[in-house]
């Protein structure tokens, strides 16, 4: 074999899957179609079960040093609270999709990852033992054997396809453009979104000077292969907006759609997919980016005891078990934002409306969860009201190694938590220091926010 597992696509997704399986002592390649890091800023924020996963791997500083923490986020754009009693890190934390890129790519390079680059998967065919990669690369063509291979190459992803992996979902109602410009005459009082006959647009200041401007306009469904060009996303601002405020020296143009697509399996043998290969939606709320990253956290323990002989095989079928009804969530939740956000009459009535239920915390809170998946339970077995969700970070007292319970994950390791030295405990532990950590300790009180604006 040439590594443990292939990873294709050096995204957030790839490149979060590629940490854990190295902290978790697996060997890693990935593998990447592009030269170097596009620079794009596409996706623009991390909810709070994201910063909780960064945090529990003891890397979150550097993300919260280049973002900005804040109050409120939105569903469909209309306005949502963030509860501080729900997590240590409550606020969504703006911050580009190439600063969290370059970020994870800098941390897999510490931890010995592998990335090679003008790579792309072109063949595959598995067997009992493994997965035989060919590649088209800058210099001809190559070939890598692995144990496992996983496609976290985006919504066109070649692996899911080489796989045979169905794609199901709902086709394209509209069409959004996207583009990092400068916008010089913007008025001065402009609210980040407004809604028109013709469509919405937003502009949302990342840097000064410097817009993140998007237009979407229902009913005109573009050829996906067509390339997006500035005078595209100018001509739509203009059709909505009736003005292109002076738009100037774009940085980089793209398209997206309200298509909304799931893998039918996540897992084919010994082929796996995460983040947008295995699923794409209309990005309300900011949700894909965030799936991706949580798919890899929980795919990479799973996938490094597999390899190292500590778990059966059959312990990778609980990946798809538990992130298959997540993507399916999310999926569902951004066709009802697609829907809130069409133009016309009706439309106007439904979302004031909405948006007057959105007062009541228990709305507020079902929207919220929605978006940050903090929320989520995961099947199993126990009928204990914390059975399947995540552990909360506990302060912790009477242990001298962490003042809280993600302290002690920043290893990746399985922890068995006690907090009440039983002997019991214990007993049911030993035999397993090679795989897992006990720790006892005591619960010092309730939680308090880490991070605020």
């Amino acid at each position: 074999m040439d590594t443990d597992v292939v990873i294709a696509g050096a995204g957030p997704t790839g490149l979060m899957l590629a940490c854990e399986l190295r902290l978790a002592g697996a060997d890693v390649v990935v593998v990447e179609r592009l030269a170097e890091r596009s620079g794009e800023s596409r996706a623009g924020g991390i909810h709070s079960r994201t910063l909780e996963v960064l945090d529990q791997r003891g890397i979150l500083d550097r993300f919260l040093a280049e973002g900005s923490l804040q109050p409120v986020g939105h569903f469909s754009g209309l306005y949502l609270d963030f509860d501080e009693s729900e997590s240590r890190h409550p606020y969504p934390l703006m911050i580009l999709q190439s600063a969290i890129e370059r970020l994870l790519e800098e941390r897999a390079e510490e931890l010995g990852v592998r990335v090679r680059r003008s790579c792309e998967v072109s063949a595959l065919r598995q067997d009992e033992s493994g997965v035989s990669v060919e590649l088209d690369t800058a210099r001809g063509r190559a070939a890598l054997r692995a144990r496992y291979l996983v496609g976290c190459d985006g919504g066109r992803s070649t692996v899911r396809k080489l796989a045979g992996i169905g794609f199901p979902g709902t086709e394209a109602t509209m069409t959004a453009l996207i583009g990092d410009v400068e916008l010089p005459d913007l008025p001065e009082d402009y609210v980040w979104v407004r809604r028109t006959p013709g469509g919405d647009y937003s502009a949302i200041a990342f840097e000064p000077g410097w817009y993140r401007v998007i237009t979407s306009e229902f009913d005109r469904v573009a050829d996906r292969d067509e390339p997006a060009t500035f005078d595209q996303l100018r001509e739509s601002l203009v059709r909505v907006a009736g003005s292109d405020f002076g738009m100037r020296n774009p940085r980089w143009v793209s398209r997206f759609s309200d298509a909304a697509r799931q893998a039918d399996r996540y897992r084919a043998g010994r082929v796996l997919l995460a983040g947008d290969a295995a699923h794409i939606h209309f990005p309300a709320g900011g949700q894909g980016l965030n799936m991706g990253v949580q798919d890899a956290v929980n795919l990479g323990w799973k996938l490094a005891s597999v390899v190292r002989g500590q778990a059966p095989e059959s312990l990778l079928d609980t990946y798809h078990a538990e992130r298959h009804p997540v993507g399916e969530r999310v999926l569902h939740n951004t066709r009802a934002q697609s829907a809130l956000v069409r133009p016309g009459p009706q439309t106007d009535a439904l979302r004031e409306v909405f948006s007057a239920l959105m007062v009541f915390d228990d709305v507020n809170q079902y929207l919220r969860h929605l978006l940050t998946a903090l929320d989520l339970r995961y099947p199993v077995d126990g009928e204990h009201p914390l059975a399947g969700r995540r552990v909360p970070d506990a302060d912790l007292e009477g242990y001298e190694g962490a003042e809280g319970v993600h302290e002690l994950l920043h290893a990746a390791r399985p922890v068995l938590l006690d907090l009440r030295g039983s002997t019991e405990v214990a007993a049911a532990a030993k035999g397993w220091a090679d795989r897992i950590d006990l720790i006892e300790a005591s619960h010092a009180g309730r939680l308090s926010p880490r991070t605020a604006p």
